[in-house]
């Protein structure tokens, strides 16, 4: 018994490695998705190693320099130069690192109370439990996401910690209306009936038996969802209930070089497409994910 034990374990590792295989070879397949896990990694090594590789540290901060103010894009200032003198390509790459971090600490607070409200719901379909959840997930859906944060920031004292609160209470019913459709897909599957009639508790069927048919479509959303954060995040800066000044935020970027425009063009365009450069990676990412995992 043992022995079979061991070889029909064997057949599902060998099974889960083909899966695993087929997925990566449609992923690189697509050269759209490639390239945007291209674009990812610069700009996640970016900002990792941004204190290390900027050519201008002093410009991350309050450094003033009114001689070098406005210069052009040039081989000694690759983005030019803002109003203050300092370096924009150094506070771009620097911006990468507030714009990741927006987006870590946002998704990383939502995904798992909002997944697992919809998990809970769509487990108790047609009972109160259900009705609570998704009563209160549409109510926070039913106002648009921008207006929110925005009315949640302007209440708020404007800087970083209270934008990323401002983003988080608006995201989660995203994630609970998602787990919520997917949990109803499989809940009434044979595994997960299985489950029920062996005895086990509800925390093993959630996490054991429906959360890993449904991690696909979540990590998807994820990485889409990532561009969005920091596209959010980068719009309140931009309307000062974001990062202040002097951070080197992108958004807050964008809203001080707009000012001189159209005379100064440089502070306001490399930041914004940095903004763009971010949002189309992590768009061109997840869509080879999804379509990577849809691929079984």
């Amino acid at each position: 018994m043992a022995e079979k034990d061991g070889i029909l374990w064997k057949l599902l590792g060998r099974e889960r490695k083909e899966i695993y295989r087929r997925r990566w070879y449609k992923f690189k397949s697509n050269p759209l998705s490639v390239l945007g896990l291209g674009i990812v990694a610069t700009v996640v090594f970016s900002a990792i190693l941004a204190p290390y590789i900027i050519p201008y540290p002093e410009s991350v901060g309050l450094y003033m320099n009114f001689t070098e103010a406005f210069q052009p894009p040039s081989l000694k200032h690759p983005f030019g130069t803002d109003g203050y003198g300092r370096d924009i390509f150094s506070r771009t790459i620097y911006g990468f690192r507030y714009s990741l971090l927006l987006a870590t600490v946002v998704l990383s607070i939502v995904v798992v109370p909002g997944t697992i409200l919809g998990m809970i719901a769509g487990y108790y379909r047609d009972t109160k439990i259900e009705t609570a959840i998704m009563r209160l997930t549409d109510i926070f859906l039913g106002v648009p996401p921008l207006i929110l944060a925005l009315a949640v920031a302007s209440v708020l004292s404007p800087n970083l910690i209270n934008s990323m609160f401002a983003i988080t209470l608006m995201w989660w019913p995203w994630y609970t209306r998602l787990a919520y459709s997917s949990t109803s897909a499989v809940v009434n599957e044979p595994f997960v009936k299985a489950a029920q009639l062996i005895g086990s508790g509800l925390k093993h069927i959630l996490f054991k038996e429906i959360a890993p048919n449904i991690m696909g479509s979540i990590l998807t959303k994820v990485t889409l969802d990532v561009g969005w954060v920091i596209l959010i995040g980068a719009s309140l800066s931009f309307l000062g209930l974001g990062a202040q000044p002097p951070t080197p935020d992108l958004g807050t970027m964008v809203a001080e070089g707009a000012k001189y425009l159209p005379y100064y063009w440089w502070p306001t365009i490399f930041p914004a497409m940095a903004i763009v450069y971010i949002i189309l990676g992590f768009n061109l990412l997840g869509d080879g994910i999804r379509d990577a995992l849809s691929s079984d």
